[in-house]
């Protein structure tokens, strides 16, 4: 079968199966739609939270960004595997004993406020918008190259899909879609890199192929001919890195802190039994990241060696079938600018001009067939970046619902709406939330992994310092608590839509605050939070000595009944 057939296998396949677990796995109370009746096993749960967390930016983006980075891109790798050691530590078992639906639901009842918690509803949706526009934008990359469809028809495709379960099934349906979803991602992203690390280096184990020498007999390093080959180009050596300092520490710290503070995570650990659970549950989801995330840098290296291996300097006409699949959805552009017809794809110090623009984010999902894997393997590949941007993007929507439902409605509004129509109102926002992410993937504000790290700065400014204070701090109070927060992801929005939407032009290390990125802005956010908060509640009245208890028992180690019960 061609490429074509086997995706369709491959996607069909694999969506049959995670509409029968949702409609399996369907809610039928508050409960299971907000946190699955909080019976999930640490184990299963700790795959679905791995598969919540590893988004299309981890499959489809992040080696491609690594490719074309170098060096420079394993700010990605720590940011977003460290942050799951401060999520283990310091906040999944103290919220799991808190015993709450949400971040939301925590912060109002911890800081005793209505405002506290509408404050935190606003920076949950706005930071889970930002994050499943990257998410959206995946499945329209998947769709246009393998289904042969442009990337907003494969936006809308996956927007129905999405509806479908996410809506029905609540947390209880994908929990176990997202458990499935993982099985699919990481088996498709695992044999492709097996394949090429045997046929570029003998190696079985891709994180050992990449640190090999080639099969080819000549002794040469994996990375050595790639810096070779860069340098050649006119491109910075591989190896090389080129960041500041500063702006590296600041990334990697906006990701850590933002993962630790990301709604849609740390909702995961309230669907486990008991606080033991929750701790257990981040252990097994750092060990099946570990298996993606090890992997990611062999696969940056091995699609740019066999990039730089098979184009540059080739005919237009004799261009691998590849190349053509991939012109056709405009993700890859060709222009002649010597007209010899000859493919230039050179670096800003090479002395001719480069003719070749290669979006990033299709450098996992075009390695099989730059490699000539067989076709059942590029389908395989489809449906594994297909499972990474939906398991996330419904994540994030459950967030979304919850947030305005339970949060909003029943706790601000209409305290006493019945369960039936909180469900409903859960279900219809749901809905309307995955047309307003239909939108933000049809118009994205970058790559997809760039964009994703945006909302990981935003949780960093925003939630992280109101938690962490909110569990160690029997002095933090809601005035210090709402301040911080609006401070913190308020500049933090600012600085990010200064430099990306209003002045691109002048988005230059030149221009920068301390030479920080839009990217790494979240660290400077987060500390901002951090001064404020602790300022404001100095000068402002303490929490009231109930608040002062609460907070003891939530640090206290163990698995008593928590101090708030769960109420719907």
């Amino acid at each position: 079968m061609d490429v074509r057939a086997w995706t369709f296998v491959m996607i069909g396949l694999s969506f049959a199966l995670y509409i029968g677990v949702a409609i399996w796995a369907r809610a039928g109370s508050t409960s299971e739609f907000y946190i699955a009746g909080g019976q999930v096993p640490p184990v299963l749960n700790g795959m679905a939270t791995a598969a919540d967390w590893m988004s299309a930016a981890s499959f489809i983006s992040m080696a491609g960004l690594i490719s074309f980075m170098g060096r420079d891109g394993s700010v990605y790798l720590m940011g977003w595997t460290g942050g799951y050691v401060l999520l283990a530590l310091l906040i999944a078992p103290y919220l799991r004993k808190f015993g709450k639906y949400t971040v939301p639901d925590f912060i109002g009842e911890r800081y005793y406020s209505k405002t506290a918690r509408v404050v935190a509803v606003v920076c949950a949706i706005f930071i889970s918008f930002t994050y499943v526009a990257g998410q959206m934008r995946g499945v329209g990359i998947v769709f246009s190259r393998f289904l042969d469809v442009d990337i907003n028809t494969g936006v809308i495709v996956g927007m129905g899909i999405v509806f479908f379960y996410a809506v029905l099934g609540g947390m209880k349906g994908i929990t176990y879609t997202q458990v499935a979803q993982y099985c699919v991602l990481i088996f498709a992203y695992l044999v492709p890199a097996i394949f090429i690390s045997l046929m570029m280096t003998g190696n079985a184990f891709p994180q050992l192929g990449f640190g090999g020498q080639l099969a080819d007999g000549s002794g040469t390093f994996l990375l050595d001919k790639l810096d070779s080959l860069s340098t050649d180009l006119g491109f910075q050596a591989y190896t090389a890195g080129s960041k500041e300092t500063l702006n590296t520490f600041c990334i990697t710290a906006a990701l850590m802190v933002g993962t630790a503070g990301l709604p849609h995570v740390i909702v995961r650990f309230y669907t486990v039994p008991k606080v033991a659970a929750a701790r257990i549950s981040a252990g097994w989801a750092l060990v099946f990241i570990a298996l993606l995330y090890t992997t990611a840098p062999a696969v940056a290296a091995f699609v740019r060696t066999n990039l730089l291996t098979t184009i540059p300097e080739t005919r237009y006409e004799e261009a691998p079938i590849w190349f053509k699949n991939w012109e056709s959805t405009g993700l890859i552009t060709f222009d002649d600018k010597n007209g010899d017809g000859h493919i230039q794809y050179v670096g800003p110090n090479s002395p001719i001009q480069n003719e070749l623009t290669i979006d990033r984010d299709i450098m996992v999902l075009a390695n099989p067939e730059i490699a000539r894997l067989p076709n059942w393997v590029v389908g395989l590949v489809a449906a594994g970046g297909l499972a990474a941007a939906l398991s996330t993007a419904a994540g994030l929507l459950l967030v979304i619902s919850t947030s305005i439902a339970h949060d909003l409605l029943k706790k601000c509004i209409r305290p006493d709406i019945s369960e039936h129509a909180e469900l409903t109102t859960a279900r219809v926002t749901a809905g309307i939330a995955v047309c307003v992410a239909g939108y933000f993937g049809i118009n994205p504000p970058g790559f997809v992994a760039q964009v994703v790290a945006f909302a990981f700065g935003l949780a960093a400014a925003s939630f992280f310092p109101a938690i962490i204070l909110g569990v160690f701090s029997k002095r933090m109070n809601k005035y210090g608590a709402i301040t911080g927060m609006i401070f913190g992801i308020t500049s933090t929005a600012g600085y990010i839509v200064y430099f990306k939407f209003l002045h691109p032009e002048l988005n230059t290390v030149e221009h920068w605050w301390f030479g920080i990125s839009p990217e790494g802005i979240g660290t400077l956010g987060m500390i901002l939070n951090f001064v404020i908060s602790l300022l404001v509640s100095s000068l402002t009245p303490e929490p009231s000595a109930e608040i002062r208890a609460l907070v003891d028992r939530i640090r206290i180690p163990s698995d008593s009944p928590p101090p708030h019960e769960l109420s719907a």
